[in-house]
């Protein structure tokens, strides 16, 4: 797959899921407000915050370890994470080779691995590790997480591999030869940073990294691309492109059409604007075409492939156009045509080029679709896959060569199956998991609330056949950066807590997926209802869609809780302070929450175009309506939260869930507190974690919701 870049890559590069990285040492944050009584806990590895969050994590695992299901939980979870049947995901395809991650009890960080093409698509892999990164953090004795890599084309031998200690967003790029299986010596090395970098040959490199002083921007990004030639020292790499320090982020990237390579360099002006350049082979940069607005998808037959996030033209937002790169790089301004636009209902997901087709990731009323789209007489010649209908689809990888795509397919009771589909919409099941539960069991539903301001919410429910109603119920939302929600396998639990749902689900509760606005669900138009000003459409949706569970007598205010991670854990603290009376627990993980100082924290800076900016005092006057920190008050009795972050999370500061923690304790209120030493934003650095996590999330809400216990632990 030459280029994959979502409808909302933009979230994936920030709040949500990965993001290009920031500097390997944040900026100094300015002199808080003088009535912040808990500052001290912004320091991250201070002995006196480290201690509190130690005192805290003793509290909760005693209290929550003490539920009679907790091992039992832990142990199930623990199995079905480390399940050998599990989806082998393909990577890249090298040839006839593909690659794969895989995890499991004996390799908790991870094996690289590869397969021949031909018994991966038969569903009989023959595995060769290439790099055991377990064995290759004890020998080098650090706790090594894998981050990816970047393999040159077309042979595919040498590798940028990068590693992560400890899980956060900075890395150590080192390259690797997969004929030798062993990093080159003398090789190219990025030392630790948050780091971007990107082939242009075999001998030459395009990087960002942290170069030094004023290096990066205020948003802890990158600011300059420079190209790095084999055999030279990294401080001799020439600038390419410098950006100004008020840009979000500059980074170099490449994108193979055939056999040509071509390289871009993009300069983030602010979160969802970007000025995009070609690299001709003279070293010059050439503007393109692309509105800054757009996101480059990837390049086919010489031609461009964009996704609009705003209207251009006669093209509306949320189309797929294309232009002549030929004609761009020559410096002229040549017309786009279209390629794809999507119905009223439907939203664009995801875009990817194989060598002969564009193959399109759709929502059309939150169900997938993927449509494959080949040049005909009469422009692009479009066929649906022949995928379950009704189920999230997932595009995870692609054989250039062979027109072939691989989607993951699932929902609340299909278990997740991996397809290999063809270009002319054809599907073939490669592996399946097995059921782990009887789906026969399990009312799946999907219903629609309306908002405050009229606005039609759709919304997905599971729960028990037959069981008592009303019952406890759980939401997820996020409600942010073009994140759609899509429901998953129900062992397949979001934010990375396992079989969480399946476990509601059968002790006969409510489990729900809220596709509030500020995700992609509906294109850029839902995104944009809950921008900035506009950000409390998002929580009126969620209040919405608790507001009509109770409507139906699917459930009870004050048995609702609410889940979110990152961008959904702000949604969830505002949900606490804002309807008490309708939320009796928050599962809030690696939270936005100070919303005072949130663009002063990491790379919160980057996220001003999302909010608004609280140093602006127009903007404060919106977001202080909803900043969950600012708003929590004495007197008040809000639900049991529970908080789990992580003290290495790099992106979204901890210091957020440590102080809205402090701030309910002191007035009483009951919080569940777990801040893992590892693992970054996703928090679990391995399935360990993660079994501990769902297990306590699940004793949580058993004594919360099902208990009715509202004490301290």
């Amino acid at each position: 797959m030459k280029h994959v870049l979502t409808a909302a890559a933009l979230a994936s590069l920030a709040a949500c899921t990965a993001t290009p990285p920031p500097a390997s040492a944040p900026p100094a944050a300015e002199a808080p407000a003088a009535d912040d009584p808990y500052l001290a806990l912004e320091d991250i590895h201070g002995a006196a915050a480290l201690a509190k969050v130690e005192e805290w994590n003793a509290r909760t695992m005693a209290a929550l370890s003490a539920d009679p299901r907790f091992e039992k939980d832990r142990a199930e979870a623990r199995a079905i994470l480390d399940d050998k049947s599990q989806i082998a995901r393909p990577g890249q395809v090298f040839g006839d080779m593909v690659t794969n991650l895989w995890r499991d009890a004996d390799h908790p960080r991870g094996i690289w691995r590869q397969a021949t093409l031909a018994s991966f698509n038969a569903g009989k892999p023959q595995w060769q590790t290439l790099i055991d990164v377990d064995a290759l953090g004890k020998a080098e004795e650090q706790s090594w997480v894998w981050h990816g890599a970047n393999c040159l084309a077309p042979d595919y031998n040498r590798c940028l591999v990068s590693l992560s200690p400890g899980g956060t967003d900075a890395d150590v790029v080192r390259e690797w030869d997969r004929r030798t299986r062993s990093f080159v010596e003398g090789g190219f090395t990025i030392p630790l940073a948050k780091s971007d970098a990107s082939w242009l040959d075999a001998d030459t490199l395009l990087v960002g990294t942290d170069w030094g002083p004023g290096a990066m921007t205020d948003s802890g990004y990158p600011r300059i691309v420079k190209r790095w030639t084999r055999g030279t020292p990294l401080a001799a790499a020439t600038t390419i492109k410098e950006g100004a320090a008020g840009d979000i982020a500059v980074r170099g990237f490449s994108i193979l059409d055939g056999d040509t390579r071509h390289a871009f360099v993009s300069q983030g002006t602010s979160f969802y604007a970007s000025d995009t350049w070609l690299l001709r082979d003279d070293g010059s940069l050439v503007r393109t075409p692309v509105p800054d607005t757009a996101d480059i998808q990837g390049v086919i037959g010489g031609r461009l492939i964009a996704y609009l996030n705003k209207p251009m033209d006669a093209f509306p937002a949320g189309a797929v156009v294309s232009w002549p790169i030929a004609e761009a790089l020559a410096g002229r301004n040549p017309a786009p045509s279209l390629v794809f636009a999507p119905t009223g209902r439907q939203a664009v997901q995801s875009v990817a080029t194989t060598d002969n087709a564009i193959w399109v990731a759709l929502l059309d009323d939150v169900a997938g679709k993927i449509v494959t789209l080949r040049p005909s007489a009469a422009g692009w010649s479009a066929r649906t896959a022949a995928l379950p209908a009704n189920a999230t689809l997932e595009m995870v990888s692609s054989d250039d060569a062979r027109d072939t795509a691989y989607v993951i397919a699932q929902g609340f009771t299909l278990p997740p199956t991996l397809y290999a589909v063809s270009a002319d919409g054809a599907a073939r099941a490669v592996q399946s998991l097995p059921a782990r539960f009887d789906a026969a069991t399990v009312d799946v539903e999907q219903f629609f609330a309306t908002s405050k301001d009229g606005t039609r919410v759709p919304y997905f429910v599971a729960r028990k056949k037959g069981a008592a109603a009303p019952a406890a119920a759980l939401i997820h939302a996020y409600g942010g950066f073009r994140a759609a929600q899509t429901p998953t396998y129900l062992t397949s639990e979001p934010y990375r807590a396992g079989p969480l749902a399946k476990w509601w689900v059968e002790d006969g509760q409510v489990h729900v997926i809220a596709n509030i606005r500020g995700g992609g669900e509906y294109g850029p138009a839902w995104h944009e209802d809950a921008l900035r000003e506009k950000r409390q459409n998002a929580y009126d949706d969620l209040y919405a869609v608790a507001e009509d569970l109770v409507a139906r007598g699917l459930s009870t205010k004050g048995r609702i809780a609410v889940s979110g991670r990152s961008n959904g854990g702000l949604m969830a603290g505002v949900a606490v302070t804002q309807r008490p009376d309708l939320f009796g627990a928050a599962i809030i993980g690696s939270p936005l929450l100070d919303m005072k100082r949130y663009n002063k924290l990491l790379a919160g800076a980057s996220w001003t175009a999302e909010y608004g900016n609280p140093d602006v005092a127009e903007d404060w006057a919106f977001i202080s309506r909803y900043s969950p920190y600012q708003a929590v008050k004495p007197g008040i009795q809000y639900p049991p939260v529970f908080f789990y972050s992580s003290t290495e999370d790099d992106r979204v500061h901890p210091g957020h869930a440590r102080k809205m923690a402090a701030r309910l304790m002191e007035y009483g209120q009951p919080v569940y507190f777990h801040e893992y030493r590892e693992g970054g934003h996703s928090v679990g650095a391995d399935h360990a974690e993660d079994a501990v996590r769902a297990a306590l999330l699940h004793a949580y809400l058993r004594r919360v919701l099902i208990e009715g216990d509202r004490s301290a632990p």
